[in-house]
């Protein structure tokens, strides 16, 4: 089958929560514990907290609570979290994917810490990529594009060279606003209006040229 999208460009950046692995199972048993504990409803948290930092989901959901408590509960559930792993899978595709970045100029986004992605990627026999930006490594959580310029920077590619896989809303608007074109991955995406959307990774492949870039071919 011809490829449907072909992109060039520098370097890739990948998100990895509904991206690379599929976590949902846990993140809606972390997340609707939290949601009964503090009497809000579930399905209301659940639009919030994809892809962003789980204290910037907090302040978003109980604005007049303390940042203090959200960063208590943010810690206490990233560590629930890296301890569940019951659930989690890998996203069709992704490991062709990530078997074929390698050597390649790539970088983990993420707005896991660095226990939690190193767990989640381990689950499901992924590949840590050698940059990585995690929670820690920023100031401002996923819409910001903090993180996204901060792995362009790492790998030393300007954004304009950049693609991003994402699969939320806050992913995607972080992206756009680093400058860069976004592949939104599976239906979570499709909303945000990324500029290419797919089910999952298996129909996209990498090929490096002969000039240093990457080209991604889309079916």
């Amino acid at each position: 089958m011809p490829a449907k999208t072909v992109l060039t460009a520098r370097a890739l950046l990948l998100d990895m929560d509904g991206t690379l692995v599929n976590s949902d199972a846990v993140v809606e048993r972390i997340w609707r514990r939290w949601a009964d504990r503090q009497g809000l409803d579930g399905d209301e948290v659940m639009k919030v907290v994809h892809g962003r930092q789980g204290h910037t989901s907090m302040a978003l959901l109980l604005p007049e609570r303390p940042m203090e408590r959200n960063i208590e509960d943010n810690a206490r559930m990233l560590a629930e979290e890296t301890a569940d792993l019951d659930g989690v899978v890998v996203v069709p595709g992704a490991t062709e994917f990530m078997a074929s970045l390698r050597g390649l100029p790539h970088a983990l986004v993420t707005s896991a810490d660095a226990a939690l992605s190193t767990a989640r990627m381990a689950a499901t026999g992924l590949p840590l990529p050698d940059v990585r930006v995690t929670a820690e490594s920023v100031g401002a959580s996923k819409p910001d594009p903090e993180g996204f310029l901060k792995g362009a920077a790492e790998l030393g590619v300007p954004a304009q060279d950049c693609v991003v896989f994402e699969d939320s809303g806050a992913g995607i608007a972080a992206a756009r606003a680093a400058g860069m074109r976004v592949v939104g991955i599976g239906p979570r995406a499709a909303a945000h209006a990324p500029d290419i959307t797919v089910p999952d990774l298996t129909t996209t492949r990498v090929t490096p040229t002969a000039d240093g870039h990457l080209q991604l071919h889309i079916t």
